[in-house]
């Protein structure tokens, strides 16, 4: 199977909001799980990045800046599982403000122009409790989940992120 061909991908002009966060969450927590899907068999710490399909803005800004509100999980397992994810809680929005104000590029995804935290973090019990896309049911035995919802606001890389 053929893959997006490249004069397709060289339209680009923003790469998506959650593989910024993602690289930005992975440089920050070295030795903890950052990602955007959750697997079959998922091991804990994890942090779960998401973006909310019900709020974003962009207005044919010639500097091309995109903003979107981004649901964040973080999992811990017991038994320190309610004090370890509010603490990685934590630690993500430090990360995520320390990005911004250091105006830290990464490179071909660009870089936060603003973070404001909508929803502090907060113990969600189960996935019914969820204010964003969800993956799976319920949580395993043992793990804790909290969610933190923030609007970020990104601005394209230099050059077009998809040039082949």
């Amino acid at each position: 199977m053929a893959g997006i061909p490249n004069h397709i991908k060289a339209l680009a002009e923003l790469s998506p909001v959650e593989d910024l966060l993602l690289a930005v969450l992975r440089e920050g927590l070295p030795g903890i799980r950052v990602k955007s899907l959750v697997d079959l068999h998922e091991t804990f710490p994890m942090v779960l990045v998401r973006r909310d399909p019900t709020w974003g803005r962009w207005q044919g800004d010639t500097r091309f800046t995109d903003a979107a509100r981004i649901v964040i999980n973080c999992f811990a397992p017991d038994p320190d599982g309610d004090e370890d994810a509010a603490i990685l809680s934590e630690a993500v929005r430090v990360i995520m403000r320390d990005a911004w104000l250091n105006q830290k590029v990464y490179p071909r995804r660009g870089h936060i122009i603003r973070v404001d935290m909508n929803s502090s973090p907060r113990r969600a019990t189960d996935w019914a409790t969820a204010t964003g896309p969800v993956q799976y049911a319920d949580l395993p035995t043992g793990i804790v989940r909290y969610e933190s919802i923030f609007d970020v606001h990104i601005r394209k890389p230099r050059i077009r992120p998809y040039i082949p």
